[in-house]
């Protein structure tokens, strides 16, 4: 098909009207024609019509050392050449000026010198756009918070990092799946009703509230979510943003708070019930013993025996929960921990069962603490009948201490049976015991966890794989002793002065 040839004047005018910045060089070099677009654009005068592109005095921007090299190339080998976010710095704007330059050589036309083309484009906001896209996606990634993205039917296409750190699935696992991936049975049905009468209104358009979610491992997880629906110009919706900060070790330090608070309460309310009966218990001994060496008759001494059991079971009830109770803190000294541990454990070896098999491990250089010698025996020996007690008095026991980083650890796993998940959160609790009736108060775990507690320490529990029960005691090491230098200061005297004073 023949081209229609174009009216010369037409041309002309299109060109000129052109929104885009067009100018013309023709060889060697000369700036033969641009547009009204091409000043504007660029910020130079009509003056440079006629003139040598090679004479201007110019570094970057439109007439870059890698511009010219690309002209000289389209003038002498039709070649063409583009430089996409050139940065033109002879504009008046702050930020500057990004362009885009093409450079291509025209139709040779006989008799004529070749001529290139020069078209320029300023893109400075999509550029913008572009880097503040990126400055979103960046922060995107970068939250601390677990962040979801899913379009308008609710399938997510894209998560951030941190939720792959909290819930444990993989960015390639949630893509293309439905947030219910992480709900928890936990959450009513209602809540979700209500979320999304809220995202649906055009009014609204968001909701924020607490809820559980659920992770890889089925940990229930309370987080604070929020649900952004994303409309368009249209206000139609097109996407939902979803940001859930982790509550679990916020919740997890008021449960301690409020056990705290709760065993502080019931060591009050101990202390007083524990007063109040070892009067009536003397009282009662004193009326026994005073029997006792009136009657000579075997059935009453028999029954006076038995009186005398039950009265010593409640005295030591009555001393479990004195101990209970006590809120003093601890008289500190340097102590070794491996020998407060390998002390109790030879104590009780000839106590206990010689059918439990007890592995000890011990570092060889001493493990330096702050503590009273005694409550933290009190703590080992109780751990370690309790585990005499789980393995019927049969089984290995293994016992461990150990120094990492800037704290102590002792570690008591037994071989029994575990302790049921259930009654895992309580273990610790005052009065609860999985003992029968009459052999267990419910206090030794508890009155472990106040003086290890006292001691700026930590007591936890888990059922080890392979094995039984396993109780760990976190202890903090004893601070190394500071040697401060002794330096003169003019109008002071000498540092060690200044020191003592503040000692």
């Amino acid at each position: 098909m023949a081209r229609r040839p174009i009216d010369p004047d037409l041309a002309a005018d299109a060109l000129e009207a052109a929104p885009m910045a067009i100018a013309v060089i023709t060889a060697p070099g000369t700036i033969s024609w641009a547009n009204a677009a091409y000043f504007e654009t660029t910020g130079r005068s009509p003056d440079l019509l006629g003139s040598d592109f090679h004479a201007i005095p110019e570094t970057d921007g439109t007439w870059s050392p890698a511009i010219r090299a690309a002209v000289d190339a389209a003038l002498t080998d039709g070649l063409a050449s583009t430089f996409p976010g050139v940065r033109a710095r002879y504009r008046e704007r702050r930020q500057g000026v990004y362009l885009d330059v093409d450079v291509r050589a025209l139709p040779r036309l006989p008799s004529a010198p070749p001529r290139a083309l020069l078209v320029v484009r300023d893109v400075t906001e999509r550029l913008a756009e572009r880097e503040q896209t990126q400055v979103f996606h960046q922060a995107f990634l970068s939250s601390t918070n677990a962040m979801q993205l899913t379009d308008a039917q609710g399938i997510m296409v894209d998560v951030n990092p941190a939720f792959e750190r909290i819930y444990g699935y993989s960015r390639v696992e949630c893509i293309g799946r439905r947030p219910n991936l992480v709900r928890s049975r936990q959450t009513p049905p209602a809540v979700y009703e209500r979320m999304w009468e809220a995202l649906l209104d055009p009014q609204r358009g968001y909701w924020s509230g607490e809820l559980l979610n659920r992770d890889r491992r089925g940990r229930e997880r309370t987080v604070l979510l929020t649900i952004t629906a994303i409309r368009n110009e249209h206000g139609t919706i097109t996407h939902y943003l979803g940001v859930a900060v982790d509550l679990s070790e916020q919740r997890s330090w008021e449960r301690r708070a409020a056990h705290a608070d709760k065993l502080a309460s019931i060591g009050q309310l101990a202390a007083g019930v524990a007063h109040e009966i070892n009067t009536p218990l003397a009282n009662i001994q004193l009326v026994a013993e005073s029997l006792r060496r009136r009657s000579r008759d075997p059935a009453t001494l028999a029954r006076l025996d038995t009186m005398t059991e039950q009265i010593e079971a409640a005295a030591r009830i009555v001393r479990g929960l004195l101990d209970f109770a006590r809120q003093e803190s601890p008289h500190r000294t340097e102590l070794d921990l491996t020998e407060v541990v390998r002390r109790a454990v030879a104590f009780l070896r000839g106590k206990q069962s010689p059918d439990v098999v007890v592995e000890e491990e011990y570092p060889s250089e001493p493990v330096p603490i702050l503590g009273e010698r005694g409550a933290l025996t009190q703590v080992v020996t109780n751990l370690l009948n309790n585990a005499y007690e789980a393995m019927h008095g049969v089984g290995s026991l293994r016992v461990a201490v150990r120094q990492q980083n800037d704290v102590a650890e002792i570690d008591v796993v037994d071989s029994g049976p575990g302790i049921p998940s259930e009654i895992l959160p309580r273990i610790f609790e005052p009065f609860f015991t999985t003992k029968p009736e009459g052999e267990g108060t419910g206090l030794g775990l508890a009155i472990c966890h106040g003086i290890v507690q006292s001691h700026q320490g930590a007591i936890t529990v888990r059922n080890v794989p392979g094995a039984g029960a396993g109780f760990r005691v976190t202890l903090p090491l004893r601070p190394e002793p500071r040697n401060v230098p002794s330096v003169e200061r003019p109008g002071f005297g000498s540092s060690t002065g200044v020191h003592e004073q503040m000692k």
